[in-house]
């Protein structure tokens, strides 16, 4: 007969092992959650931009950004950046927030369709594939360069019959790729110099910064908006969901891994932006783009699958 010291010690429901499957769990949900939620910035960019201009939302869109995490940095007592340190921080949310949102913003706004402005975000990953060897000394390798190529290509069938229509202005397009141009900055910049910002109050200042950098633009529009129920729904959901959650996961993300599989995951922005403005905006996908969408599942496996 065993004795309770023959029998193995099992860890207590809900004890330190639980807590890490918990944590393991989260942290491999995290790739998936934002892509989804940062698809939702193009539909929600989309729906308050029909009562607001561009920058005038996302002047108020950081502001109030800027309230929400000042509070949420008081009450939990974060520690605040260093003096030298707010040029370095301020400058990758600039790129981040005010760059990347703001030729997002402009190119729907004069007539880019939400799904047509994502396929830029495509151009992301190989942006910062050439860019991460020299500025991050990270290696690419060979099957993940196929990987983002294959990706490219994908994001590229999924709105083909769109570029094909001629959906947007030049100056809408250049918007767009000015977008992939911006976001792929910002990623750097937050991998080679945010590691040690505090999320908290290094966004406050982020946010900051690029209130100020898009107050004379909006004022250039002088402040044009309506206050909608569409505009009051897009700006709560840009807040919220996007600017404090989605970008955290975001900057969390770039901590955790290196830049250039971090990027890959925009290959799957488009298609789930496609998906989305089909169903609310009624925007055309055709059968060309369900096979884009399956080269880019591929192409963001080839690129984050590490071997052993």
């Amino acid at each position: 007969m065993s004795t309770p010291k023959d029998e193995k010690a099992e860890p207590p429901q809900g004890g330190p092992d639980a807590s890490s499957r918990t944590m393991a769990l989260w942290f491999a949900s995290m790739p998936a959650l934002f892509v989804v939620f940062w698809s939702t910035g193009f539909i929600a960019g989309k729906l308050g931009l029909a009562s607001a201009g561009p920058f005038t939302i996302l002047f108020f869109r950081f502001v109030i950004v800027v309230v929400l995490l000042t509070i949420v940095a008081l009450v939990m007592r974060a520690p605040w950046p260093r003096r030298q340190d707010l040029l370095t921080i301020a400058i990758g949310g600039i790129f981040v927030h005010a760059g990347y949102l703001g030729a997002t913003f402009a190119a729907i706004s004069v007539g880019v369709e939400a799904g047509v402005s994502s396929l830029m975000a495509g151009l992301q990953p190989l942006l910062t594939a050439v860019l991460a060897a020299p500025l991050l000394g990270e290696r690419t390798t060979g099957r993940q360069w196929a990987g983002l190529f294959i990706g490219l290509a994908g994001t590229g069938l999924v709105v083909w019959n769109k570029l094909g229509l001629g959906l947007g202005t030049p100056l809408g397009m250049f918007f767009a790729f000015m977008s992939a141009v911006f976001i792929t900055g910002g990623t750097l910049w937050q991998k080679k110099f945010g590691g040690q910002m505090d999320l908290r109050t290094g966004s406050v200042v982020q946010f900051a910064a690029s209130a100020i950098v898009t107050l004379p633009l909006a004022a250039m529009e002088d402040f044009r908006h309506t206050w909608t129920p569409e505009l009051i729904i897009s700006l709560a959901w840009l807040c919220v969901v996007l600017s404090v959650g989605t970008v955290t996961l975001l900057f969390i993300l770039i901590r955790r891994g290196a830049a250039a599989t971090v990027a890959s995951l925009f290959f799957l922005v488009p298609p789930t932006t496609a998906l989305m403005a089909y169903f609310l905006f009624h925007e055309t996908l055709g059968p060309i783009a369900f096979v884009g969408m399956a080269l880019v599942v591929v192409a963001v496996a080839m690129v984050t699958w590490k071997s052993k």
